[in-house]
């Protein structure tokens, strides 16, 4: 019995790692496909206008990337590329820039 218990306990934790995993893997491409080319994946280039997003506050990301898809926030740029992210992929997005160090 003791052993079920511990199979049922290690499967519910490698499900839980393989999802969060899933979602970094997932929020690193869209942070290459989408928005590297203006805020990089650690910092912008040199002298670019542009904040870098790596290692920010994970509810700051979802509450601006939001905002900018709602045009609370207003970015010709910004409105435009975060109106076509759905829920999903502001989670994985926040999820892979959070965890960088900047």
């Amino acid at each position: 019995m003791k052993a079920v218990y511990l199979s049922l306990v290690l499967l519910g934790l490698s499900c839980i790692f393989t999802a969060q995993a899933a979602n970094l893997f997932a929020g690193q491409e869209r942070a290459a496909a989408v928005c590297a080319q203006c805020h990089g994946i650690h910092k912008p280039a040199v002298g670019a206008p542009f904040p870098s997003l790596a290692g920010r506050d994970a509810a700051y990301l979802k509450e601006a990337l939001k905002q900018y898809r709602s045009k609370k926030r207003i970015s010709d740029i910004m409105n435009a590329i975060a109106g076509s992210l759905r829920d999903s992929d502001i989670d994985d997005l926040v999820a892979y820039y959070s965890k960088l160090k900047p």
